[in-house]
C-alpha cells in the first residue's frame, strides 16, 4: 500500500479496502488532527472525534476525487474543514435547542455590567426590525441553519434570502448605532 498514490489509494477506500484507509491515516491522519485540534480551540476529545469523521466520512462518502483537480491533501484538509464547520454548528445547534432563553457569549474582558448594557442595547435594536428580519438573523446566527436552509424554510430563492438579511443585517447595524448615541 505504502507505493500506491493518494488516488489510488481512495479508489481502494471507495471499494472498502481497509489497509488503504489505513494507509491514508497513517499518511495524514495527523495533519487531520493538528487542523480539527486548531480549529477546536485546542480541544483534545472535539479534535478526535472530527478526525474519525473524517475518516468516516472516507470510507462512506459516495464523491471522487481526482488527481488532475488538485492534491489529495488539499480535498481532504476541505473535507476536514467542512465536518468542523458542521460539528460546530451541531454543538451551537444543540446548546440553543437545550435552554433557548440563555445565549452563551464568548468571554471578553469587559465587566457584567458592560455585557448587560451591550446585550440590551442589541435587544432593543433588534425589536425595531421587521419580524421578518429577526427571523432570519435568528435562524441564521442562533440556530444556525445555512442560506440554503433558510431559503427553503422562507420559500424563497437564495439570492432573496442572502439580499433580506444582508438589509436586516445594515439595518441591524443602523438601530445599534442609533441607540448608542441616545
Amino acid at each position: 500500500m505504502r507505493t500506491k498514490n493518494d488516488e489510488e489509494l481512495f479508489r481502494l477506500v471507495k471499494v472498502k479496502s481497509r489497509n488503504a484507509l489505513e494507509e491514508l491515516y497513517d499518511r495524514y491522519g495527523k495533519l487531520v488532527y493538528s487542523y480539527a485540534y486548531k480549529f477546536s480551540n485546542n480541544q483534545m476529545e472535539m479534535s478526535k472525534e472530527i478526525t474519525q469523521l473524517v475518516y468516516l466520512r472516507l470510507w462512506t462518502t459516495q464523491s471522487h476525487y481526482t488527481a488532475s483537480k488538485g492534491k489529495f491533501i488539499n480535498w481532504l484538509l476541505t473535507i476536514t474543514r467542512n465536518i468542523c464547520l458542521d460539528y460546530v454548528k451541531k454543538e451551537r445547534r444543540h446548546k440553543f435547542m437545550s435552554d433557548d432563553t440563555t445565549i452563551e457569549y464568548i468571554a471578553d474582558p469587559k465587566n457584567i455590567i458592560d455585557e448587560h448594557i451591550d446585550a440590551q442595547l442589541i435587544q432593543n435594536a433588534k425589536l425595531k426590525l421587521t419580524e421578518k428580519q429577526r427571523r432570519l438573523i435568528d435562524l441564521l446566527y442562533w440556530k444556525g441553519c445555512t442560506l440554503k436552509e433558510i431559503a427553503k424554510i422562507e420559500k424563497e430563492p437564495i439570492g432573496t434570502v442572502k439580499s433580506r438579511l444582508h438589509q436586516s443585517l445594515k439595518q441591524l447595524r443602523l438601530n445599534i448605532e442609533r441607540g448608542e448615541q441616545q
